[in-house]
């Protein structure tokens, strides 16, 4: 018996927004052109990806700190349609070199810079990129329910937490939480055997999967575990004529929780290949040995 191939497209948590599943992300988008800038955006909506997901930090470094977000308010500038088309995403919270900050203070002055780079009044999904253990939920809590009453927010979610940060921040927050973004990928299979996945089924939180193709690794194994993982992606890979990425979204996105990989990739070319995730259809056997390669020993 097969498994259920997922829907293309799904809603966001509890918010009631609907989300392609897969998304795009903005991380290596500072560097380019407006040309390619669009071109990017262009092959994401022709693999009918409607969720783009960025960050004030992403830039930081070489282009420098929210130039991704400057560059996508410069897309929708000259084509203000671009925005109408997405369900966009952004994060706040890294402070280089703090390096975390979830202060009041700082929150909304992230939310409102954050906005003030993309030129749009709000944004549908706003994170917390990662969670800074100095500030109590219930502050946090307060930020997220004022941006949200002032409409500059739609959806609130939350990016490398634990489960008991989830927990005890959703205990403080009339907002619901909606999201949460955890590394994961037939490389990294913390979050499928900590509870991370399994909460994300509880409480109906959509899982953004950052890093789907594990850094690189699976398309350019080095280690035996990473060979071994990516033999098995081949084989389901070849079996449906896809490529060994499209086969490690679909893993990814074959479980009861339907995590949505971030695609990372800023070519063309490699985006619209994302969506051939969907011609894959998974046996028990297969997802499994993709499984038992990545953890290196049997199942019991």
């Amino acid at each position: 018996m097969t498994l259920p191939t997922p829907p293309s497209t799904r809603l966001l948590g509890k918010s009631g927004i609907e989300i392609s599943s897969i998304a795009w992300g903005m991380w290596r988008f500072a560097g380019l052109e407006i040309s390619a800038a669009r071109a990017a955006i262009d092959a994401a909506f022709e693999a009918g990806i409607t969720l783009f997901d960025t960050a004030d930090i992403y830039g930081f470094g070489e282009q420098g700190f929210g130039k991704a977000e400057e560059l996508l308010g410069r897309v929708f500038a000259e084509a203000p349609e671009y925005r109408d088309r997405m369900v966009l995403a952004t994060k706040g919270g890294i402070t280089p070199p703090t390096p975390y900050d979830s202060s009041p203070e700082y929150l909304t002055k992230a939310i409102d810079d954050s906005l003030s780079r993309l030129g749009t009044e709000y944004v549908d999904l706003w994170q917390i990129h990662r969670p800074d253990i100095l500030t109590h939920p219930q502050e946090i809590a307060r930020t997220i329910e004022d941006a949200h009453k002032d409409g500059k927010i739609r959806a609130f979610g939350v990016s490398n937490f634990t489960t008991a940060q989830i927990t005890t921040l959703a205990q403080f927050s009339s907002v619901p939480i909606v999201s949460t973004q955890p590394e994961l990928s037939p490389l990294r299979i913390d979050t499928i055997e900590n509870g991370e996945l399994d909460q994300a089924i509880a409480m109906d939180l959509a899982v953004l999967a950052w890093s789907p193709l594990g850094g690189g690794r699976i398309g350019d194994p080095g280690n035996t575990r990473e060979q071994n993982v990516a033999a098995a992606l081949s084989d389901v890979a070849a079996a449906h004529g896809v490529s060994r990425t499209a086969a490690a979204y679909s893993w990814i996105m074959a479980h009861p929780a339907r995590p949505i990989p971030i695609v990372g990739s800023q070519n063309p070319a490699r985006i619209i290949e994302a969506a051939d995730a969907f011609k894959i259809t998974w046996t028990r056997a297969d997802w499994y040995s993709v499984l038992v390669a990545a953890r290196g020993v049997p199942l019991p």
